[in-house]
């Protein structure tokens, strides 16, 4: 028999609206909050958006979430048996459900510069 646990996941934009979905995840234990992330991506709904790179490009701090109200990496969060809630960072804007601009305001700076 599988374990499943619930993930409450904030989808949306800032601008259009923001709300909560609620995912059903096989739970295998020790498995991280991206990994069930990923699994929504690649079973339930391949249009949630979460930025992450650690497994492609060993840079780190891409996948931070808030996970149950704290920031936390999602590649190294524990996934609880008893269900997470998963949103974008406070403070910051958020692109499209988990992904938010992370970049510091000297790197908009000089991009904005670059622009010109």
């Amino acid at each position: 028999m599988t374990t499943n646990v619930t993930i409450s996941i904030t989808r949306g934009t800032e601008e259009n609206g923001q709300y909560q979905q609620d995912f059903t995840v096989p739970f295998i234990e020790g498995m991280s909050v991206l990994d069930a992330l990923l699994w929504i991506r690649a079973n339930e709904d391949p249009t949630l958006a979460v930025r992450y790179s650690c497994i492609n490009a060993n840079a780190c701090k891409e996948c931070s979430v808030m996970i149950n109200g704290q920031v936390e990496y999602a590649c190294t969060a524990k996934l609880p048996i008893k269900g997470v809630k998963v949103e974008p960072l406070e403070n910051k804007t958020v692109i499209r459900d988990l992904v938010t601009d992370i970049l510091p305001s000297k790197e908009h700076l000089s991009t904005l510069m670059k622009q010109r």
